[in-house]
């Protein structure tokens, strides 16, 4: 005779078990076997400052250094360009009158660091990477980032430029406290975030994604690009994104990382931005105000782009060639 208690827990389980998805290891996968890397090492980046950064990416690697450090190495251009006003030196401050940073880096390996509401530091994105390196943690913020940023040798620096206060202090006198992103009214001088994506001629993967936030925002405000997953996703098995524009519609859709599952269940990076961008068309409704460019890159060095606004470009190294390139886009 059947014990009533012990079938009945032998039908629970079994329900629990179907209810557990099946890991399906994707065809989209790459393996050693799989990877072209006639076409590699491949450098992507946002906006025209992309391509000195990648310039400079693709000198580091090709010097013997790792993916991680080329990467690194490449936003560094932008980072420290007092006329670029959307990423580190020169940028943007907030409503205060305080520029404050957000960075992110992540390498082939799966490991991850970020920091953010950062001053006073001149490269966010290597205080993001001694994050990944040599700490537990994936984030640090504020002064917290900033005390860890001081403790690992960095100094602290005045990023606020007479250019970027002049543009604060005529902001403040038009009551305007409308955060803006930095291509709207001067597009051929102002750009957002840089994100860098970068392929080495083994297939290894990693990113980088640095910025200076919208412009006059509130104090506080955090953007996607310290957000893993939003701002900046790697996959080493698949590929890489990375975002630039209105940072909170990246956040609500998960954008980056999105961006690398639809890779993985088998878009080309081309076909994955577009259903990202077409993800923020249907579920973000606000999202007519503002702009969102995605970048992506997978193991095969294959690239892809795309825009909700006409005025995104990006910088693509491949097969020796640095090249600005306009993005498509979902409005026309």
């Amino acid at each position: 005779m059947i014990d009533r208690r012990k079938f009945i827990g032998r039908i629970t389980a079994a329900g629990a078990l179907s209810l557990v998805p099946r890991i399906v290891k994707s065809e989209t996968i790459f393996s050693s076997a799989t990877v072209d890397t006639n076409s590699l090492p491949v450098i992507i980046s946002t906006w025209n400052h992309g391509l000195d950064a990648n310039e400079e990416a693709i000198r580091v690697l090709n010097d013997g250094n790792s993916i991680v450090d080329a990467v690194e190495q490449g936003v560094w251009i932008p980072e420290a360009d007092p006329k670029n006003m959307s990423v580190g030196l020169g940028g943007f401050p907030d409503r205060e009158g305080i520029v404050t940073l957000d960075a992110s880096i992540m390498g082939p390996d799966g490991n991850a660091g970020s920091v953010c509401f950062l001053e006073n530091i001149v490269h966010p994105i290597s205080v993001a990477r001694l994050v990944m390196d040599k700490t537990p943690h994936v984030m640090l913020s504020g002064s917290g980032a900033l005390q860890f940023a001081l403790e690992n040798g960095f100094k602290k620096e005045n990023l606020l430029t007479p250019e970027a206060k002049k543009a604060w202090k005529k902001a403040l006198l038009k009551h305007d406290y409308e955060p803006h992103p930095n291509w709207e009214n001067e597009p051929n001088k102002f750009h957002d975030t840089i994100g860098l994506l970068g392929v080495d001629k083994n297939g290894n993967i990693a990113g980088a994604c640095t910025t200076s936030g919208m412009g006059f925002k509130i104090r506080g405000r955090v953007g996607d690009s310290p957000i893993i997953g939003a701002g900046l996703f790697v996959d080493n098995e698949i590929g890489a994104a990375t975002a630039t524009g209105m940072g909170e519609l990246v956040i609500k859709t998960v954008g980056s990382f999105l961006v690398v599952e639809l890779m993985r269940n088998g878009r080309s990076p081309q076909e994955a931005v577009e259903e990202a961008v077409m993800r923020i068309v249907n579920k973000v409704p606000e999202h007519q105000k503002y702009q969102i460019g995605y970048i992506a890159v997978n193991k095969n060095g294959e690239t892809g782009a795309y825009c909700l606004k006409p005025g995104f470009n990006y910088a693509l190294y491949k097969n020796g060639t640095n090249s600005l390139i306009d993005s498509k886009s979902y409005y026309k």
